[in-house]
């Protein structure tokens, strides 16, 4: 009969335990749920942003390889002396180098795509004065195109 009391005691005491930590987790889930929601907000947002890094970095490209194509147009242009084409070709350059700096950030790359827009614009200048231009000015132009594509 002790055995059995002790028994149901044991049962009851295991009910009122099992009761009392079951209406404990309640909270706890509530909070984990908060916790994965602003978790969730976070990945999100990081995903975002990556993603318009992305896309920021791509159109940098884009325009860089659309200046330094042009650039080469215009090397054609001065081997064949048609310095008209050479100043048309330039300008498209320094146009796409602009549109690539236009609203962005201040830093680093985009100080760098400015300095190769100013050093575009004083080989334009010189070509529009008539000043002979040498193709290994040009080539310094592409190479520093080059470098601003390889970062």
């Amino acid at each position: 009969m002790v055995k059995f009391f002790g028994v149901l005691l044991l049962l009851a005491g295991a009910f009122g335990a099992g009761y009392y930590l079951g209406q404990r987790p309640v909270g706890t889930l509530q909070r984990t749920v908060a916790e994965l929601q602003q978790s969730l907000k976070d990945v999100s947002r990081n995903v975002l942003d990556t993603t318009l890094g992305i896309e920021r970095d791509l159109r940098r490209r884009q325009g860089l390889v659309e200046a330094k194509s042009r650039l080469v147009q215009t090397k054609a242009h001065m081997v064949d002396r048609n310095y008209g084409d050479a100043a048309k070709e330039l300008t498209a350059a320094i146009d796409s180098v602009e549109a690539i700096t236009k609203g962005a950030k201040v830093d680093p790359m985009t100080n760098a795509l400015r300095d190769l827009a100013g050093s575009l614009r004083e080989v334009k200048l010189e070509l529009a004065m008539g000043k002979p231009i040498t193709l290994k000015k040009l080539d310094e132009l592409q190479l520093k195109m080059d470098q601003l594509l390889s970062k």
